[in-house]
This record gives structure tokens, C-alpha cells and sequence, in this order.
């Protein structure tokens, strides 16, 4: 098994935060890892990326140029993006602010509305879990017990507070995971 992801968005939608969690819960899970973030020097706001690669055997290069799996959450990373993705590769993406839908056809495509669930929650700050949980029940590919473990070790101290709220979160956006029409 290897898995090679792009994870893109604006900076402050915890894109970076997803793939560092994925990554640590693909360490705990015995996969080898890697985890190479890109963001321009906006921050929040500017276009934000990840690269993760888990998988059971040693990762010759971390640089990938086509991925398995696109995870975008902006229109601008999905134009970006999408024809980075293997052929029968996946994408998933909220379609909050996606103006123009995927064009391919080639790949299976899913959709989960993470920004409308994370306001109804009214913590913005767990609309990653969100899509973390939708890419977890198409692609379980680490388990949900060492994401949060990964949440853990990747969130300060003083922010462990939200695991509970971020498990949950995790654990709806599973539910709420559907196949683009």
C-alpha cells in the first residue's frame, strides 16, 4: 500500500494541521511517512498545500508530481490540482466556494459540505475534521483511534481541550461523505 496525497486550501482552514495529523497517525500505525507542507507567506488567507505519503514499504522520494488522492477545499486549488491526480485516483472537496466543479472524469469524486457543518457546529475551527473524516470513510487507511492520538500530538497542550469536539467532527464527517453526481 502507498497513498500519495495533496491536501490545498487557504491558509487557516487547517490544511497543513489535516496532513500533519494524517501523517502522525500513519507513524503510529507503523507506515513509513512523509510530510512536506507548502504556503505562501500570507498564512491565513493565502493558498496553503501538503504532502502526504503513507505507506507500508520505504518512500523513495518524498516529491510527488501526480497524487492518489486530491483533497481541495477552494476553487483555486482545485483548478490548481485536479489534473495532478492519477487516472482512478480520487478528489474530494467542499463545494463551498467552488464556483466551477471538477471536470474529469476519470477520477471518483466526492463531495463533503464541511463549511456548512462547521458553522451549524458554530467551531469553525473543526471544519478540518470534517474532511478528514469524509477522506478517512473513503480511504481508511489509518484509524480513527490514532487520529485522535494524532490530534494529541500535533495540537498544544492548551488546545486539547477541542479533541472531544474535533473527534466528533471526525466522526460526522464520515457520515456526511457522499459521491459527486
Amino acid at each position: 500500500m502507498k497513498e500519495e496525497i495533496i491536501i490545498a486550501g487557504f491558509g487557516g482552514q487547517g490544511v497543513l494541521s489535516m496532513g500533519k495529523i494524517l501523517a502522525y497517525s500513519g507513524v503510529m500505525q507503523g507506515q513509513e511517512v512523509s510530510w512536506i507542507p507548502s504556503y505562501g507567506p500570507e498564512m491565513r488567507g493565502g493558498t496553503a498545500n501538503v504532502t502526504v505519503i503513507l505507506s507500508d514499504r520505504k518512500i523513495s522520494s518524498p516529491v510527488v508530481q501526480e497524487f492518489d488522492t486530491g483533497i481541495v477545499l477552494n476553487q483555486q486549488s482545485l483548478d490548481k490540482f485536479e489534473d495532478s491526480i492519477k487516472p482512478g485516483g480520487t478528489l474530494l472537496y467542499d463545494p463551498n466556494g467552488i464556483t466551477h466543479p471538477p471536470h474529469r472524469t476519470d477520477l471518483d469524486v466526492y463531495t463533503i459540505d464541511a463549511a456548512v457543518e462547521a458553522a451549524r457546529s458554530g467551531n469553525a475551527k473543526v471544519f478540518n475534521m470534517f474532511v478528514l473524516g469524509a477522506f478517512l470513510k473513503i480511504k481508511p487507511l489509518v484509524t480513527v483511534e490514532n487520529v485522535i492520538e494524532g490530534l494529541r500530538h500535533s495540537l498544544p497542550e492548551r488546545a486539547h481541550k477541542m479533541i472531544p469536539a474535533n473527534e466528533e467532527a471526525l466522526r460526522k464527517g464520515m457520515e456526511l461523505v457522499k459521491k459527486a453526481e
